[in-house]
């Protein structure tokens, strides 16, 4: 846990650390729409450095910042201590005086410049989750606010987020929670202007074509538009998070008395699960 919220800090403060871009001649290729200038190593602090493939959220930058993070983890760096990843870039942590900062430094840049990480296979051991959701009802109450929104009838908005398998393409914010994209353009919906003051743990909430399933009650500026049991953080569990980065998520719409039902059903709520590499 306390590497994503290191993390996540980090990212929000990379406008105050020393950037690097990839000057050398790579095979590396940006997203559409995207410059030459990435992909970026950052400095952050003493010990950590940010690889930043994009400035905003893409597939191919995602991927390839989930693909760096297990590539770097592959070479068995000693002086690394730490990785994660945010939505479009990998962090790692090193041991300062294990590895000298440029010899980190080089050995980073060498490893972005040995293939397209844009094009890069997804991490192996991948789960695909299945997981029951009510849509609407007083569980959810703000689906037909979203799905009006996004120019659809509730109906279509229910289809469409049901028959979209998304990744996740990030946790964080609070432990074991995952942001998940991305839906279809219709839900290129803007926040809420005000937060609602709290929705419930297991709540999917909507905006900017993504989806975050709460692992914790929380206030949120995104809109209510379904209900699950899914319990994502389980301290006490061996894997305290249930999701992992590359996972993928598809929700299945029930009834209010089925997921009453599913209360018996433990931490999954229903949920079930398959390997996808």
């Amino acid at each position: 846990m306390a590497s994503h919220i290191r993390h996540l800090g980090l990212v929000f403060r990379l406008d105050r650390w020393q950037s690097y871009g990839m000057t050398n001649a790579q095979p590396t290729s940006p997203p559409q729409g995207q410059t030459s200038d990435w992909p970026q190593v950052a400095t952050a602090g003493f010990d950590g450095l940010v690889v930043r493939f994009a400035d905003t959220l893409s597939e191919p930058a995602n991927r390839a910042a989930l693909a760096f993070r297990v590539a770097v983890e592959r070479a068995g760096w000693s002086a690394v201590q730490e990785t994660s990843t945010s939505l479009v870039s990998t962090y790692l942590r090193f041991d300062p005086l294990g590895t000298a900062h440029a010899e980190m430094m080089q050995q980073v840049k060498t490893l972005l410049a040995s293939r397209d990480w844009y094009d890069a296979a997804l991490p192996e051991g991948r789960k695909l989750w299945r997981v029951p959701t009510v849509f609407g009802t007083d569980l959810a109450p703000q689906l037909a606010e979203a799905a009006e929104r996004a120019g659809l009838t509730v109906e279509e908005a229910v289809r469409q987020i049901a028959e979209t398998q998304l990744r996740v393409q990030t946790i964080g914010f609070a432990p074991g929670q995952p942001y998940l994209g991305e839906l279809p353009p219709a839900f290129d919906i803007p926040r809420q202007t005000d937060l609602t003051p709290q929705v419930p743990e297991g709540a999917v909430v909507v905006a900017i074509r993504q989806i975050v399933l709460f692992s914790v009650t929380t206030p949120t500026g995104w809109r209510h538009t379904g209900q699950t049991r899914f319990r994502l953080f389980r301290p006490d569990a061996p894997e305290p998070f249930v999701l992992r980065p590359g996972d993928e998520v598809r929700f299945e719409p029930i009834s209010p008395e089925t997921y009453a039902a599913l209360e018996r059903d433990g931490p999954d709520g229903g949920a079930t699960c398959e390997v996808l590499s």
